[in-house]
């Protein structure tokens, strides 16, 4: 599977990069790109400071996608999405690449917690690009 540092898209339009101890976080005009690290467990608490980077990044008001870009084997802990939504976070967009057994398992118990759907991708391109094409959707109808 393909990097985002493998992408055109990284070269042209990175804002910044995170690294925190459990994965990089990838920040684009509106656009946030997880690949967490081989063998974590996801949990409300990291993803509540991909968060807060995202708003020291981009600020509060403006639409969001996110995509879990599964380049690696880890575990969501997916009764955290109730947190997020407890504490008024939103993603306006969510998607996940991966074409692996595990991947798929995830997303179907993601898919149980996350209130809006979640779209699934086999290329990390396309997703940037569904991703892109809706966040500039919400833009204009705003």
């Amino acid at each position: 599977m393909k990097r985002v540092k493998d992408t055109d898209f990284f070269v042209k339009k990175i804002r910044e990069v995170r690294e925190f101890e459990f994965g990089f976080f990838y920040y684009f005009e509106g656009l946030v790109i997880s690949e967490i690290h081989e063998g974590v467990t996801f949990s409300w608490q990291m993803g509540k400071r991909a968060i807060e980077a995202a708003h020291e990044i981009f600020g509060k008001d403006n639409p969001v996608a996110y995509i879990s870009n599964r380049v690696n084997s880890y575990q969501v802990v997916a009764k955290d999405w109730s947190k997020f939504y407890h504490n008024r976070h939103q993603l306006d967009f969510y998607s996940v690449v991966g074409n692996t057994q595990g991947s798929f398992a995830s997303l179907v118990l993601e898919r149980l917690f996350f209130q809006y759907g979640i779209r699934q991708f086999s290329d990390l391109e396309e997703a940037i690009t569904w991703s892109l094409s809706n966040i500039k959707s919400r833009k204009a109808s705003a």
